[in-house]
């Protein structure tokens, strides 16, 4: 498959708990450093609760020498905690950053921190460190769980990219249709930063069915059906959905997204299966610039 040439291709992890999760996460991370994403980028836990593993994990990645994109969340944080860390990431040559609201910590109070939404720490980093980062921000096709309503969604989407997000990772979907409106609504709003959808490989149908719960997003019936009827069979669940977001990604870089973001969940294989059939190009093919 020809790729256009802007394109960006990126992995994501979640630091890692135990030494043993760490050690894994080392191999996993050189088995996808293999394909040359663009960047990988490490989450930021709910209320900040795995800072000091998302900076040690973020370090490492750095000392690799990847190109890797912390998370920033709201939650949690003051301005004096977030200059820290921006101040930290500088001095580590880190260029690119995602700007996040953030959730509170199960069974959390009130509190969120000095930061209400994402737009306000998209303009704090500007502030703090002018065109220094790269700022990468959420979107959200199926719209977030706690939006209002669909168009104070979007609306939400366009003031953080008007308070200088650079691009966007989306939630993971397998509803294609509804990123390609999500895309045409914003740019009817104004707002063309290129929006690179978030895929999420299915290898457990319970763990996936509680993700898509939990978030709302919707998976198709088929989809779902088909899962239900292997049961226990996670070798027939891992082939299904192996087949099924590999179509969804090849039609989605086939209608114009500008990448792919896929949410490894810490594990190598069905990322790397999926970047392989679609045969996408090492980062220095796909962004000659960089």
């Amino acid at each position: 498959m020809n790729t256009s040439a802007r394109r960006t291709f990126s992995v994501e992890f979640f630091p890692p708990k135990t030494d043993e999760g760490a050690a894994k996460l080392r191999v996993v991370r050189a088995e996808l450093a293999a394909l040359d994403p663009a960047f990988f980028s490490v989450t930021f836990g709910a209320g900040g609760s795995t800072r000091e593993g998302t900076l040690a994990t973020v370090m490492e990645i750095r000392a690799e020498g990847r190109v890797v994109a912390p998370h920033l969340s709201c939650v949690g944080q003051t301005t004096a905690s977030l200059r820290e860390l921006l101040r930290t990431y500088r001095e580590m040559g880190i260029r690119r950053v995602v700007a996040l609201r953030g959730d509170l910590p199960s069974g959390a109070g009130g509190g969120a921190g000095e930061f209400r939404y994402a737009n306000e720490l998209v303009e704090f980093i500007r502030r703090e460190t002018g065109d220094w980062f790269h700022i990468e921000v959420a979107a959200y096709p199926e719209f977030h769980p706690q939006a209002r309503s669909a168009k104070d969604d979007l609306a939400a989407f366009v003031r953080k990219v008007n308070a200088g997000a650079n691009s966007a990772i989306t939630q993971f979907f397998y509803n294609a249709d509804a990123y390609h409106r999500f895309v045409a609504d914003v740019a009817a709003l104004g707002c063309t930063v290129p929006i690179v959808p978030g895929i999420m490989p299915i290898s457990n149908y319970s763990q996936l069915s509680g993700f898509c719960e939990k978030s709302r997003i919707d998976m198709p019936r088929w989809i779902e059906e088909r899962l239900k009827g292997y049961g226990d069979d996670r070798e027939s669940i891992r082939a299904f959905g192996l087949d099924v977001v590999t179509d969804l990604c090849a039609g989605l870089l086939a209608r114009g997204a500008p990448g792919l973001h896929f949410y490894s969940m810490n594990q190598a294989t069905l990322t790397r299966t999926i970047w392989q059939r679609l045969g996408l190009p090492p980062a220095a093919a796909a962004n000659p610039a960089v």
